[in-house]
């Protein structure tokens, strides 16, 4: 397929199976991957950006697939080391992946931009499709509890999720700009669909929809938006989706995921992916006006991961061949 342009929305783990998927069935020069970095933050003197090194790790078949996230084959002498020392330890961090920790930061600190650095790194480990943060301008999570504000990695590692959420905001916007290659992506005259992956709709895309002018192009946009919904069964299958839901009084149902994109601010979706362990939700959407796909979404291998994404793309009226 050439001509028709795939623009991928993605978070970590959940969205970087179906970003593999779609880089497995989609020509580089016919994807675009913008990845949320709200997640990011500096840890020990370096830049950890956690949801572009999952894709990025994904795409180039170095993810962790037991664990869930990281490098596989890792090892962690560095980090038994800097326990040792007393520094610290509640952010593990593997040896293979400080490497690219490590990389990364120098690079930025040399001057370039984060945009950059992630096509230099992406590069030089074969990867041919483009991986793009969101913006090059920091934008950071946060996420409140009774005890304040905290910041998402915080929450989410630190915290292990235990405090009550009440809100969730983005440090850094408005202000922050889309990345270059993601404002081309927006504008291009051969755009044909935009996917937004199985990922946390308040964590991981919410925060790519709350940079500068993105979410009023994409609700102007003349293509279809297609969202996998990150829900089996009526519950996330990994991360805080179905707590957070719950806390700011939302039910756990693929209804909340619709309504989510479809808010005030304009109808954003046209068309959810939901698995078929939730195929009763498929009429309740479809009465207010939804188009639906009910298909396993359950993406335990790269065959899981590459028939999501040729279904997802049907949705979108793409033919993969």
């Amino acid at each position: 397929m050439t001509g028709k342009h795939v623009l991928a929305l993605s978070g970590g783990v959940g969205g970087a199976k179906l970003a593999a998927g779609l880089a497995a069935v989609l020509a580089p020069e016919d994807l675009t991957i913008v990845v949320n970095t709200g997640d990011d933050f500096e840890h020990l003197g370096l830049t950890i950006c956690p949801d572009i090194d999952s894709v990025t790790y994904a795409l180039a078949g170095l993810n962790d697939t037991v664990r869930g996230w990281g490098v596989k084959d890792e090892t962690w002498q560095a980090m038994a080391m800097l326990r040792a020392l007393g520094e610290a330890d509640w952010f593990n961090l593997g040896d293979r992946d400080m490497g690219m920790h490590i990389a990364r930061s120098w690079r930025l600190r040399a001057g370039d931009t984060l945009s950059q650095v992630t096509t230099r790194l992406t590069r030089e480990l074969g990867i041919a499709h483009a991986i793009v943060p969101m913006s090059d301008a920091p934008v950071r999570t946060q996420v409140g509890t009774a005890q304040g504000w905290l910041d998402f990695q915080r929450y989410f590692v630190a915290e292990q999720c235990r405090p009550v959420a009440t809100g969730v905001r983005f440090d850094g916007v408005p202000g922050a700009a889309p990345s270059p290659a993601f404002a081309e992506a927006l504008a291009r005259d051969d755009l044909a669909a935009i996917v937004i992956c199985p990922s946390n709709p308040y964590l991981s895309v919410d925060p790519i929809l709350s940079l500068d002018g993105v979410r009023e192009a994409l609700v102007r946009r003349r293509v279809p938006v297609v969202a996998v919904s990150p829900l089996v069964g009526g519950a996330s299958i990994k991360g805080p989706l179905g707590k957070l839901l719950g806390e700011l009084g939302r039910p756990v149902s693929n209804a909340s995921i619709a309504d989510h994109y479809s808010n005030h601010r304009g109808d954003l979706l046209d068309h959810l992916v939901i698995d078929e362990a939730d195929a009763a939700d498929a009429g309740g959407l479809r009465e207010r006006g939804l188009s639906v796909t009910v298909c396993p979404t359950v993406m335990c291998h790269a065959g899981d991961r590459e028939r999501l994404a040729r279904e997802a793309l049907i949705a979108a009226g793409i033919e993969t061949g």
